[in-house]
This record gives structure tokens, C-alpha cells and sequence, in this order.
């Protein structure tokens, strides 16, 4: 019997304008056991038209970078009309080989997709799916704060998520640091939801909209949890 997978799709007519930049989020791979867990984003800055790129291997029950985990470049050459900074992820991923070998990092192990925002604005703060695979319901709600104004800003946020199995049992779960303030985020939206290739935990995609001199740009991060 074929895994059914369930991905929820909001598709959200408000679009945001942006005079930053915007990265493109790439999941890299899990490692074999899904202890370890790895991503990227990459782009074209705005500050001044060069290819960037970042990668990032997260310890996925610790819920933090592994040591040696995390590489960021920003490139010299000439951007043409209709690049967008992706040959500069592929050259720091040459230079990470070594820590991708050392965690058994594999690119064609991403993971299961249980939730997808797509070009998605001002998404609902709490998102309510069901596993139609594990047969277990989720509420997903995230809690932001912001703090100052546009021009000294900050901002916490952390998840909680409620799980229940079809025995009608929930446990809960805190991910991410609540008093933890993010100078010049202005603010957060769940991007994605990911199973470990093990079942055993989930990645939390999160989008970050931060103030900089040139506007707003986009960046991502991660958080884990293991059940």
C-alpha cells in the first residue's frame, strides 16, 4: 500500500513588496539515521549585486548547528541579468564536502512534506492538519513578538504544537527559545513542515522578514524536534 501524504497549500492572494532581497530556501538532505539534517539558501543581494550563499547542518534532537556545521560565502563576481546566486551555492557545497561526509549528510533524503505555505502572505498564526499516513492531527500555533519600531527592531517566537493520535491521546510540545529577541527581524511565518526520513521528529521551516538599509529581505531558518 503506497504512503498517502497529505500536503496543505495556502495560496494567498496578498503579496509582499520587497526592496531587499529575497533568499531561496533549498533542503539539502538528511543523514542516514536523520540525526542530522541539512539546509541552504542562496540569492542575489541587494546591498550590492553579489551571489550569496549560506549551508547549515542542525543537530536535529539538540535543535542547534553541529560544530563546523554552518558556511556562508558571498562572491566577488559579476552577476548577469537572469542569474540567481544558485552557482554560488554549489561552490561552498564543494568546500563543505568534508563535514557532509563526516554526518552521512544524503541530498536525495529530504524528508516527507506534511506542510507547504507557497508564495504565501500573512499566513493564520495556527495551522491544523492531519497525518493521514501516522493518523494523528496537528495544531501547530506560532507565538511572535516584536519589539521597538521599524528603524531598532526586534522580535521572539517560538511554536507549540499539539499532537494527537487516533486513540484521541495529546501531547505537547515548546520548540524554539520564547525570550530569545532577533535584532531586525520584523517577523515570522511557518514555511514548511517536515517529517524525518525516520518518522521520528519534524523540521520547522520558518521565514524571516528582516529590516535592513536597502528594505526588506527574506531569510530562513530552522527548528527541530524529536519525539
Amino acid at each position: 500500500m503506497k504512503k498517502i501524504v497529505v500536503i496543505v497549500i495556502f495560496l494567498l492572494s496578498t503579496s509582499f513588496i520587497f526592496s531587499g532581497d529575497i533568499a531561496q530556501y533549498i533542503n539539502l538532505g538528511f543523514s542516514s539515521n536523520s540525526k542530522y539534517f541539512m539546509f541552504g539558501q542562496y540569492g542575489i543581494s541587494s546591498e550590492d549585486t553579489k551571489a550569496f550563499a549560506e549551508t547549515y547542518i542542525v543537530d536535529v534532537s539538540r535543535n542547534n548547528f553541529i560544530v563546523d556545521g554552518i558556511n556562508s560565502r558571498k562572491f566577488s563576481d559579476e552577476i548577469l541579468p537572469g542569474q540567481e546566486g544558485l552557482g554560488a551555492l554549489f561552490t561552498i557545497l564543494e568546500d563543505s564536502m568534508g563535514i557532509i561526509s563526516k554526518t552521512g549528510i544524503n541530498h536525495i533524503s529530504t524528508g516527507r512534506v506534511v506542510y507547504l505555505l507557497v508564495n504565501g502572505a500573512s499566513p493564520k498564526e495556527r495551522l491544523d492538519f492531519r497525518d493521514f499516513y501516522k493518523g494523528d492531527a496537528y495544531v501547530v500555533t506560532l507565538i511572535q513578538e516584536s519589539f521597538g519600531n521599524d528603524d531598532n527592531v526586534s522580535s521572539s517566537f517560538h511554536i507549540n504544537l499539539a499532537v494527537t493520535d487516533n486513540k484521541e491521546r495529546t501531547r505537547t510540545y515548546t520548540i524554539g527559545l520564547p525570550d530569545f529577541k532577533r535584532k531586525d527581524v520584523l517577523g515570522y511565518r511557518i514555511k514548511q513542515v517536515v517529517f524525518t526520513p525516520s518518522e521520528e521528529g519534524l523540521v520547522f521551516v520558518i521565514e524571516k522578514e528582516i529590516n535592513e538599509p536597502q528594505g526588506k529581505s527574506i531569510r530562513y531558518m530552522v527548528e527541530t524536534l524529536v519525539f
